[in-house]
């Protein structure tokens, strides 16, 4: 078994690019809200996906981008997709399909092609060969990626990366000939996650030559990794630990590859577990050796599936844009037919128009027909409710009046019983009065509207009549619309003066109920009562069951004389 060699992925020199480009972008961001394009959708879902592992869906949208993006117009975009596409495959172990996504990218490189795109597609296709155990074409492309490259910390990732394919091939003195000026560059030394990377590989590198540097190399490297909490790199660190004392300490060897194992599952890294537990096979024996062989195989086994899942799931994507792309061009031709059955469609239009005209014209005739007939009504009600005013006053003031001033004018006021009397009778005059003012008053419909009811109701409470009201506040009055509270008032009010006036009752019930979303309202009186037929006609009742009529609703009465008077009135809510 080879120590591990820990490269630096594609994601690494990504994530560079982003920072070095980010003041150029910070730039361009509006300052104000405007509606995202559907790129700037796509995007925003890859990146979230591909930031929490979810490489299925960031590889969907990520190849949506691709897919809709104008080849002369969005290379940057069709560059970057490819980049992480590729990206994506690598991470997921097919090696073959990232390498076939990179190469993609190539023909698209232009002079005025961002460097730092043409560096991360190389590296990846250095990894991609590497992995593929293609040594010469994976040099060959961290030197092409070397070739672009002007930040010192990009190089010295690149450089430590072609250093791992001489490890691969075995060339551990041209490996240290790398490695070693590396370990000694400032820029590499103050950072400590790179420091620890070409430190490991140094000491893999003196290991495999019998250099006794290399202990120490590998102890620094794992120092380096447990100060910055670096849990990827520490499963490196203890590998090539492990490997060190595998033939001389094989207690030693154990151990770490037991601490390798532990790291390797907390960062979920099913390929680093699967060369620990070949450690961990190696230095044991027995059950313990076989429970350890079954882990192996068994991981092998999944490592395998969730490749060849991951494959079949990027080549379905990658056929159902492709179907996509061909029903597309499909569309177009169909439009351009669509197009000459439009032209014939237009002379049908005209037509179309011209009826729609002629029906505007007859429309707008009859809404003003019926405003003025509405206007007319109106006029109608207002004159009724005049002429009745007119009347209650003649029949019920003008009497009291002309007895009051009579009364006034022939008897004794100097007397406190001729005066308590007029008084009496001129507080009775000011009560209908009142009671005139409101029944032609403008009804409060919002939050005065039960308080107005009852008080209006309360009125009509004499020494002589008792009025019972149940269930009002158990209504919700909020549900009703305002004519139907207003119908609903001015009902009550009629049947109150009628009772007031024919009745000739001692008590009277109004019971208030919900029932199947609909209002029902019993009214009951002990009086004379009447012959059913001539309710209408004799106590001027026909106002009411037209009222309840106007909004939908259905009026019962049942009288018999000398037995009451019953009304049971109901109407939507």
């Amino acid at each position: 078994m080879k120590l591990k060699k820990v490269h630096s992925p594609i994601f690494v020199l990504l994530g560079l690019f982003f920072i070095l480009q980010s003041c150029e972008k910070q730039q361009t961001i509006p300052t104000t809200a405007k509606t995202k394009t559907a790129y700037e959708i796509y995007i925003d879902r890859a990146e979230k996906y591909y930031g929490t592992d979810q490489f299925d869906s960031a590889f969907y949208y990520y190849n949506k981008i691709k897919s809709n993006s104008d080849l002369n117009k969005d290379q940057d975009k069709i560059l970057y997709s490819l980049l992480k596409m590729a990206a994506i495959q690598q991470i997921q172990g097919d090696y073959v399909s990232s390498e076939a996504t990179a190469t993609e990218t190539i023909p698209l490189f232009q002079k005025t092609t961002d460097p730092y795109y043409k560096i991360a597609i190389y590296n990846s296709l250095g990894i991609n060969y590497k992995e593929l155990f293609d040594f010469d074409n994976a040099i060959l492309y961290y030197n092409k990626a070397l070739d672009f490259t002007k930040d010192e910390l990009t190089k010295t990732i690149l450089k430590n990366n072609i250093a791992g394919i001489y490890m691969d091939k075995a060339d551990y003195q041209k490996a240290i000939a790398i490695l070693l000026p590396l370990s000694q560059q400032k820029d590499v030394i103050n950072n400590p996650e790179h420091y620890a990377r070409v430190l490991g590989n140094l000491g893999s590198s003196y290991f495999k030559t019998g250099d006794s540097k290399s202990l120490n190399c590998l102890n620094q490297s794992l120092a380096i990794r447990k100060k910055i909490n670096d849990d990827f790199g520490m499963v490196a660190a203890y590998l090539n630990l492990s490997e060190y004392y595998k033939e001389t300490n094989p207690a030693s060897s154990y151990q770490y590859a037991e601490l390798a194992y532990e790291k390797a599952t907390k960062v979920n890294n099913a390929n680093d577990r699967l060369e620990t537990l070949a450690l961990l096979i190696h230095n044991s024996s027995g059950n313990q050796s076989k429970k350890h062989s079954e882990d192996y195989l068994r991981i092998n086994d999944s490592i395998n599936k969730v490749k060849q899942k991951a494959k079949n799931q990027f080549a379905k994507i990658k056929y159902d844009s492709k179907k996509e792309r061909d029903e597309n061009l499909q569309l177009k031709a169909q439009k351009v037919a669509n197009a000459l059955e439009l032209e014939k469609q237009k002379n049908k239009n005209l037509i179309s128009y011209f009826l729609i005209f002629s029906g505007i014209l007859v429309t707008t005739f009859l809404y003003y027909f019926w405003k003025a007939k509405n206007k007319r009504a109106k006029v109608k009600a207002t004159y009724d409710t005049e002429i009745r005013i007119s009347k209650k006053l003649h029949d019920e003031l003008a009497n009291d009046v002309y007895h009051a001033m009579a009364f006034a004018e022939t008897q004794d006021l100097s007397s406190s019983q001729n005066k308590e009397l007029l008084l009496n009778n001129l507080d009775t005059i000011y009560s209908r009065t009142r009671n005139i003012s409101k029944e032609n008053s403008i009804i409060e419909t919002g939050l005065q509207f039960v308080p107005n009811l009852k008080e209006m109701m309360a009125t009509f409470n004499t020494n002589e009549i008792n009025i019972l009201v149940n269930g009002l506040d158990t209504i919700n009055w909020n549900a009703l619309e305002s004519t139907k509270k207003i119908t609903l008032y001015r009902v009550l009010q009629e049947l109150l003066v009628n009772m007031k006036k024919h009745s000739k009752c001692s008590l009277v019930v109004i019971a208030f109920k919900e029932n199947d979303k609909n209002l029902q309202i019993d009214y009951s009186d002990n009086g004379l009562g009447a012959d059913i037929s001539q309710i209408n006609i004799k106590n001027g009742l026909q106002n009411v069951e037209n009222r309840i009529l106007a909004i939908k609703g259905s009026i019962t009465f049942d009288s018999k004389s000398n037995k009451g008077f019953k009304v049971s009135i109901t109407f939507p809510l």
